[in-house]
């Protein structure tokens, strides 16, 4: 019996309100951190028509200029135009900031901690800078080890972004949202149901000004130069049978932070794994790594890719639980969904002696405070639009594949011994 299924994701442009605060709140933190790399940062970002609020809790010895980091962000997003309610250099930027509170910093702070390599003891005296429950997901569906649905609406956000950018589509703006259904079959994506644009754009279009000219010369515009392009290297392939959406509503003109309020952390699902996997519900965007919600994510996400990539398992969830303060894992759980090769206990016994989930550690393990690509103060500011996993445009030290021999290895020694 064939069990058939759909399942939907969506991803945002970078210029969606809610992605314009994560990406101000990590480039603020990508500015904390170059100059002090032990800066505490919980920033938060607010922006609606003609207003940006920049609020949380910061400690760093580092002095950077908050106003003028929001508004080049804006700018390089695409926001110029003050005709369309919101643009860098009009807008107001309004910033309210607190330091750290000392009972949470008294869980994370210790003297050891300034140094960039601990030892054992000291790695566990520097505890988590938060409680809360944590997820990593991979599957072999995509050659990033992602599900497929979320893996396709990221790669037409971003196709949506280049092409504005480029000025293939100059009448596009930077507000915009995909959505891609596939259809599956006994847990393998056979097939594309539907796929959905909404995209800002310009009153007028090719100097066309009915309605219904418009939509249509959008449509397609957007097949021809997101669709098509999307799906040119994919083995699953749009058919006759494909449902293209575009602006349902019929237009899309106005947009951004004038046609809706944004705030940080309001597009976890876009950020992790498009729904097909849990999350923990805490966000990453504007928070240094000794928060667990961002560091512990992406261990999680490590750990979960390896163990795919090595074989043993087609999908893999793990779970981490951390208390304020303590520096080890209160409980880790791992869900093969039925596909390991090995039992159950026995990934655990691999996952604990081959990955150290202590905060610290993790710091240092990914080296979340020096992080490798751009070295001129941007990394983090990256990963807050498109996704932070599954990103082979970048060199992300969670999604390496350096632990799949040890991991191989390993399951091969203990499966010898069965």
């Amino acid at each position: 019996m064939i069990l058939r299924y759909l399942f939907s994701s969506e991803s945002v442009t970078e210029g969606h309100p809610d992605k314009i605060c994560d990406q101000i709140a990590d480039a603020i933190l990508d500015a904390l951190l170059t100059q002090d790399p032990h800066s505490r940062v919980a920033a938060e970002v607010v922006v609606n028509t003609g207003l940006v609020l920049i609020t949380g809790e910061i400690t760093t010895k580092a002095q950077v200029d908050y106003v003028h980091i929001a508004r080049q962000k804006i700018q390089e997003i695409g926001y110029t135009d003050a005709e369309n309610g919101f643009a860098a250099n009009s807008c107001a930027v309004l910033v309210a900031l607190d330091e750290q509170s000392p009972d949470i910093a008294r869980g994370v702070d210790t003297a050891q901690e300034a140094r960039e390599q601990l030892s054992d003891a000291e790695l566990d005296r520097i505890g988590a800078g938060d409680q809360g429950i944590m997820f990593g997901y991979a599957c072999n569906e995509t050659p990033e080890y992602m599900p497929l649905p979320i893996s396709l609406a990221h790669r037409m956000a971003r196709r949506l972004a280049a092409v504005r950018k480029t000025g293939q589509l100059p009448y596009l703006r930077p507000d915009g949202k995909t959505q891609v259904t596939v259809i599956y079959e006994n847990g393998q994506p056979v097939g594309i149901d539907t796929i959905l644009i909404s995209t800002q754009h310009a009153p007028t279009v090719a100097g066309l000004t009915d309605e219904a000219a418009i939509q249509a010369k959008i449509k397609a515009d957007l097949w021809d130069a997101v669709v098509l392009p999307v799906f040119a290297d994919l083995m699953i392939q749009p058919d006759e049978a494909t449902k293209f959406w575009v602006n349902p509503t019929g237009k899309f003109v106005i947009g951004g932070p004038q046609g809706d309020s944004g705030l940080t952390g309001r597009k976890l699902v876009v950020d992790t794994y498009g729904g097909y996997a849990r999350h923990g519900g805490g966000a990453f965007s504007g928070k240094d790594p000794t928060k667990v919600d961002r560091s512990a994510a992406y261990m999680a996400r490590y750990i979960a890719k390896n163990i795919v990539a090595a074989g043993l398992a087609q999908k893999c969830e793990l779970q981490i639980s951390y208390a304020i303060g303590v520096a080890r894992p209160m409980s880790i759980f791992v869900d093969t969904f039925g596909t390991g090769t090995i039992a159950p206990e026995q990934l655990l016994e691999l996952i604990t002696a081959h990955f150290d989930l202590r905060p610290a550690a993790i710091i240092q393990t990914f080296g979340l405070r020096h992080l490798p690509g751009d070295r001129n103060g941007c990394f983090y500011q990256h990963v807050a639009a498109y996704g932070h996993f599954g990103r082979n445009d970048l060199d992300l030290p969670w999604e390496r594949l350096d632990k799949v021999p040890a991991l191989k290895a390993a399951a091969a020694e203990l499966l010898s011994t069965v």
